[in-house]
């Protein structure tokens, strides 16, 4: 018998023995990522329990900056890859758009010719295109400020809980590396990503195979992207390759938080870092982590985890030599809409 069923497209990424010993996890999300990718995820009805609530937050307030945001990075097929060039650390945004704006003519006009043959669009090209394309000043300001306050708008309220879900995520696979090395922080992506020696697999949209050829590969997470991994169209020989690829969410994570009297109840109930913390340990954290993010020693970390844990609102587990973190029904059930708390000290 004939097999008829139908061959998912994938994406292979081979790798050398150089390039697992040149493997690395982004510590940070990358603006201009969370950009580009929210922008698709806004002109899509896809994953709505996640991205449904922040939809309904801010497509009121579309206007002509998301026409042309929209046009350059459509929700299927291709989006330029100069909007997310290569950065280093964790730039300001500032810094990346003039990054993006700096880029040299002859990627902007190769760049947007392949949007512009794209078949998959599902929006019109801007009526700027041909004057990016040229790299004329006036179309690159315009882009620039279009950047800025789309950011303004759509990400900046929600930015500290996209950090620290990325956070939540690096610190997952910062403890797979130190249980398992380069092997173990790629096994650790199952099943989003599959690891199997020496090619990491992946659903996408096209078959394409990707050799690193000793470059290494930088994962980075992003908040925005979703289902599946990214990679830009074209890698550069002389840069790392970067692989953009989903994280888990917090449900209810758009809700609006602004402090009123029930955040400030939890405070007085709990104490501010305490009630900070609870919120924190949502995707789970080590006392290491919490020191370090809320500016308090190891000890005082301990101590805080520990009248949580016996107020039945956290558990704590060891996983080899580090003490994890994370909430119960019952203290999630104390979370529910109640905004974030600031730590005090």
């Amino acid at each position: 018998m004939t097999d008829r069923r139908r061959r998912l497209p994938m994406l292979r990424v081979h790798f050398t023995a150089e390039d697992l010993a040149r493997v690395r996890v982004a510590a940070a999300p990358d603006p201009l990522w969370e950009l580009t990718n929210s922008v698709q995820v806004l002109a899509t009805e896809a994953s709505t329990l996640v991205y449904g609530e922040w939809r309904r937050l801010v497509r009121p307030g579309r206007g002509p900056v998301d026409a042309l945001l929209a046009g350059l990075m459509p929700s299927r097929g291709y989006a330029p890859d100069f909007l997310t060039p290569a950065l280093s650390g964790s730039p300001a945004l500032d810094n990346a758009i003039d990054k993006v704006l700096s880029t040299p003519r002859t990627v902007l006009r190769e760049d947007l010719a392949s949007l512009a043959s794209s078949t998959e669009r599902s929006s019109p090209l801007p009526a700027t295109t041909r004057a990016l394309a040229d790299g004329q000043p006036d179309a690159l300001r315009r882009l620039g400020s279009a950047l800025h306050v789309y950011h303004r708008r759509a990400l900046a309220p929600h930015w500290p809980h996209i950090r620290a879900q990325v956070d939540a995520d690096v610190a997952v696979r910062t403890r797979a590396v130190l249980d398992g090395g380069a092997d173990g922080l790629l096994a650790s992506f199952a099943p989003l990503l599959r690891w199997r020696p020496p090619v990491l697999v992946a659903d996408y949209p096209v078959d394409r195979d990707v050799r690193l050829d000793g470059r290494g590969l930088l994962l980075q997470p992003s908040f925005f992207c979703h289902h599946r991994p990214v990679m830009l169209a074209e890698l550069r020989a002389d840069l790392t390759p970067v692989l953009v690829h989903p994280i888990q969410h917090t449900p209810g994570w758009a809700r609006a938080r602004e402090a009123d009297g029930q955040g400030a109840e939890l405070g007085a109930l709990l104490g501010r870092t305490r009630a900070a913390i609870l919120e924190d340990v949502v995707t789970g954290r080590t006392t290491g982590e919490l020191a370090q993010r809320f500016g308090i020693s190891a000890a005082a970390a301990s101590q805080h985890t520990a009248v949580l844990r016996r107020a039945g609102l956290l558990l704590s587990m060891r996983r080899n030599k580090y003490m994890v973190h994370t909430i119960t029904p019952t203290g999630l059930a104390l979370l529910a809409g109640i905004p974030s708390t600031p730590p005090g000290r």
